[in-house]
């Protein structure tokens, strides 16, 4: 017998323009394949676009570089068969008797043609769509097969208006990147080879009671017969969960008998399961993000196991409501209100590179920085399982919208589709379609119709009807009625299309901006720090978008563009007294959004004094950044439930290499608002009030902090505490922002222009820290150009640190200490030892992917548990390194980065490893304190990894490792 499951055609893609293919579909599958990628044929990215492909293979200049994107052909100006594009592959599919084998593609953009062995079949449009072809009657089993498919672009791929959709970066779906409007074979190609029963789309859904110590888990799935008999099946269901030291535990098994008539399709619900109090899946930053692994499989009498699914399902339960004091949108997560800190989220790649490595990534990045939320912008994609895959193990909760959007949809001179979709059954199909693709994500939290603006009044009206919620999710979770008294006459949740989670028709609708569709979110550009926390900022209650600045690193401005873009901003003084930035021609065309607003703020990066260079207008640039994006979030978090229920920002991350709005780059390297979000938007959090004055204490946690105190203590440019006060024996309930005490300095005497502001939350028990939060200041009406000299001052620093190996895996744990003043003995709090929320801790991804791995390609299951292997660390020894100073002060702005040491190095050339993920960065130590820094990455074979460090006073870089 053959080997059942699902194998990915993910490599060994060729690829040619169809005008330069003089052979048919049927010849290049029987008697002309081409072997080699030989003209016209080149190696093809798949999963991605044409011009993925045309990139790949330098037909093209990369399209994120420079101005290199407007030399691109347009295909409003070329026409659609430039970018139509053969892909051609082989792949070999052994098969016996009454096996069945399916040709898959998740998605293609727009159409296409699929040849196999000779045989033609023709795939219906639509980017959002997956295909699924039986072949069995096609495939040679024994031998080599040879597929072919011929994309063509959309029908209609049109022409961006004169002036485009709605402002800021309103171009960058068609103009950047998108000549070739997405076409290609963007998401995975598959066969799966079953026996004659298959297993379609399932849906799982859990329901609760008695304040969820009773859970059920329903479960309704698709069965078809391939075969031309009655098939008498055993459909089994098996519940497994991880537990410690690696081994499952099988929390369900349990099998039904299905008779399936000849050649039919139907849909099955299984008996609900039972659980006692299990584990729950959590938003990041409110508990574990607990999964359980579903497998459904069913044999058929007379033939054996024929076919398996599995999914790692998270109970959880997510209501949503607008809330009657603030008028915002308010979600709760079993049973607990959820205070939204997040970001909107374009796509990962802009060519559709997807892949679930830069996915992982991409989804820890965010939870790193302790976001709770991601909005997929309408703009986007429906994004793929492997995206939601790592958004249930990191918990981050999803806002999906569909594809309307202003950008494409009644905006812009001339107005574009004033009617939205050109096709609205075709938009309803793929909307069903992606429902199922991705409901059983716990992650999955809502439905939004639109970006902006609503769907045509047909499809609002469909998709409000098809994804209602079933009335059990209209129902209080602590009822105490049994299952029995609430669903005798209700259809199983699992039957409908979705039931458990809100459809809303529009961003800025429903709790969200204005909630009536009036243009009411932003603003989207520079603010001054305070300014988020005054009564006059924002009015309504959740803010879908709010956005400012973005500047990468100088190492990613020199990677991604040529030497004239190198030249920072003109610093043009106005008659007004302000500064307005002029950026040169490509930081304009990547959308640079400058840090003056004329009129209203003054430059902030010009507080530092006028840059000199690139690298010094970057490094002043990531002064800024931390500071804005810190302060925004601690602005809304300081009005948390009496003003706010969430913001989202716009944006986190960039598909290419804009310079608008992001925390990290597209090449993964973080900005320094990255670790301004991560410190305000920690679960538990002191800060200072920037209205008020005001030092406070954010609890968004469901127990109450007890026997808590606040350290503070301000420190000069000398190295001198003028102040120093510790408040004790202070609690903070649940789910609210107290403010503690008002700061009197710099109010007291002996205030200097320019000081350091650091706070520290901890546990009186042991000295453990639960935040710690570090600000710089100026006095009013001043600048921070005294940190200029500052610059010079020699602070010595102590690292030690140890390495640990795990194949081409680095751990780093390194402790960072400023040794210019030997601190107090008796005060443990220097140490900066903090304390691990149950949350804490990557998620053991290795070991789910185990699991992933073993099911799709093995298929065994019943196993009363697994074994999981583990990688052993190798440890080196621990290593010492010191940065010589004999000035006391703060070691200020200190930030780590990798990179290859690499013997034929190239002046110039980016030696980053990235991504690299860190505990902290950009990050500053008063004297005598320490802090625990841990840097994971991967190094590329062959190469060693160097560790280096600068900061503000350590501008010349230090080699730590």
């Amino acid at each position: 017998m053959g080997e059942m499951g699902k194998r990915k055609l993910d490599t060994g893609w060729f690829a040619a323009r169809s005008t330069e293919v003089k052979l048919t579909g049927v010849e290049l599958t029987t008697t002309h394949p081409p072997s080699s990628p030989d003209q016209p044929w080149m190696e093809a990215v798949v999963p991605g676009t044409v011009l993925a492909t045309l990139v790949k293979n330098n037909l093209v200049p990369d399209p994120f570089y420079g101005l290199e994107n407007e030399s691109i052909i347009d295909i409003a100006d070329s026409g659609r068969e430039y970018y139509t594009f053969w892909f051609f592959t082989t792949f070999h599919c052994k098969l016996s008797g009454n096996q069945h084998v399916d040709l898959n593609f998740r998605a293609i953009n727009y159409s296409a043609e699929v040849y196999l062995n000779g045989h033609k079949e023709v795939l219906p449009k639509g980017m959002f769509r997956r295909h699924s072809l039986d072949v069995t009657d096609i495939v040679h089993p024994d031998g080599e097969n040879l597929l072919a498919v011929l994309v063509y672009p959309p029908d209609h791929p049109g022409r961006i208006p004169p002036e485009g959709g709605q402002g800021g970066d309103h171009e960058y779906p068609i103009k950047h990147c998108h000549r070739d409007r997405n076409t290609g074979i963007w998401d995975e190609v598959s066969i799966s080879v079953t026996g004659p029963m298959k297993i379609v789309d399932p849906h799982l859904v859990s329901s609760f009671f008695d304040n969820y110590k009773r859970v059920y888990l329903h479960a309704t799935t698709g069965l078809v017969n391939k075969s031309a008999r009655v098939a008498e099946c055993s459909l089994n269901v098996q519940v497994t969960t991880e537990v410690k030291g690696g081994f499952c535990l099988v929390e369900h098994l349990r099998t039904e008998h299905v008779s399936v008539p000849p050649g039919a399709s139907v849909q099955y619900t299984l008996p609900e399961l039972f659980f006692y109090k299990p584990h729950l899946w959590w938003p990041n930053g409110m508990g574990k993000q607990s999964l359980y692994n579903v497998e459904i499989g069913v044999e058929v009498k007379g033939f054996g196991e024929s076919d398996m699914w599995n999914h790692h399902f998270g109970f959880r339960k997510i209501e949503s409501e607008i809330d009657s004091v603030t008028g915002g949108r308010l979600f709760k997560v079993n049973g607990q209100p959820v205070f939204i800190r997040g970001g909107n989220w374009i796509l990962s790649d802009g060519l559709l590179r997807l892949s679930k490595k830069r996915y992982q990534t991409d989804i820890k990045f965010h939870s790193d920085m302790n976001f709770n939320m991601i909005r997929c912008w309408g703009g986007g994609l429906a994004e793929r399982p492997e995206f939601y895959h790592y958004c249930d193990i990191y918990g981050l909760l999803v806002w999906q919208e569909f594809w309307i959007t202003g950008d494409c949809d009644g905006r812009g001179i001339p107005i574009s589709n004033p009617d939205g979709p050109l096709d609205h059954e075709l938009f309803l199909l793929c909307a069903r379609d992606t429902v199922k693709l991705l409901r059983n994500h716990p992650s999955l939290a809502l439905w939004v119709g639109g970006n902006e603006q609503v769907p045509p009044e047909d499809i609002n009206t469909a998709l409000k009807d098809e994804l209602k919620l079933h009335p059990y999710f209209q129902i209080s979770t602590q009822s105490g009625n049994s299952q029995e008294d609430i669903f005798p006459l209700l259809d199983d949740p699992s039957q409908y299309l979705d039931g458990t989670r809100i459809y809303i028709q529009g961003s800025m609708w429903d709790g969200f901006a204005d909630g009536k569709g009036d243009f009411s979110d932003g603003p989207y550009e520079i603010q001054y720090p305070e300014s988020f926390f005054k009564d006059d900022f924002y009015k309504y209650g959740f803010n879908p978008e709010v956005g400012s600045v973005g500047m990468p690193v100088a190492a990613t401005i020199r990677a991604t563009m040529p030497p004239e873009g190198l030249q920072i901003p003109l610093f043009k003084k106005l008659s007004n007294g302000y500064v307005e930035e002029v950026p040169n021609p490509m930081w304009e065309y990547h959308k640079y959004i400058a840090y003056s607003k004329p009129g209203l703020v003054h430059d902030q990066i010009l507080l530092y004094g006028t840059p000199t260079d690139l690298d010094d207008f970057c490094l002043k640039a990531q002064l800024v950044n931390y500071v804005q994006y810190r302060a925004l979030l601690e602005g809304w978090t300081s009005r948390m439930w009496s003003k706010y229920t969430g913001v989202l920002i716009w944006k986190n991350q960039n598909p290419w290499t804009g310079l608008r709005g992001q925390f990290y780059d597209h090449l993964h390297d973080q900005t320094a608002g990255f670790y301004g979000c991560r410190s305000a938007a920690e679960p538990i959090h002191v800060q200072l009030n920037l209205a008020t004055y005001f030092v406070e204490v954010v609890n968004t946690t469901s127990d109450e902090l007890s026997n808590v105190a606040i350290e503070v203590s301000v420190w000069d440019l000398e190295g001198k505490c003028p102040y120093y006060k510790v408040f004790e024996n202070l609690s903070v309930p649940s789910k609210r922002t107290v403010p503690i005490f008002e700061m009197d300095y710099p109010k007291s005497k002996n205030q200097t222009p320019v000081y350091f502001l650091l706070l520290k939350l901890y546990n009186i028990s042991d000295y453990g820290i639960l935040s710690r939060n570090f600000y710089w200041f100026y006095l009013p009406g001043g600048d921070y150009k005294l940190l200029e000299p500052y610059r010079k001052k020699k602070v010595p620093l102590k690292i030690t640190s140890q390495v640990f190996i795990r194949g081409s895996a680095y751990e780093i744990r390194m402790h960072v200490r400023n040794t210019s003043k030997k601190p107090d003995s008796e005060n443990l709090l220097y140490k900066n030892r903090f304390i691990e929320r149950d949350s804490d801790g990557d998620f053991d991804v290795a070991s789910l992917e185990a699991v992933n791995s073993r099911i799709e390609e093995k298929k065994e299951g019943g196993l009363i548990r697994r074994i999981f292997s583990r990688f052993q660390h190798e440890a080196n020894a621990l290593r010492v390194a010191e940065v010589n100073g004999t000035e006391v002060g703060v070691a200020f702005f200190l930030h780590f980065s990798v990179h290859a040491s690499k013997p034929d190095h190239k002046e110039g050339e980016d030696t980053r490893i990235l991504p690299v993920h860190y505990s902290d960065n950009y990050f500053s130590l008063a004297p005598g304190e320490e802090m625990p820094i841990n840097l994971s990455f991967e190094v590329p074979p062959g190469v060693t990894p160097r560790v280096t460090l600068h900061g503000w006073n350590y501008h010349t870089g230090h080699t730590i490792l």
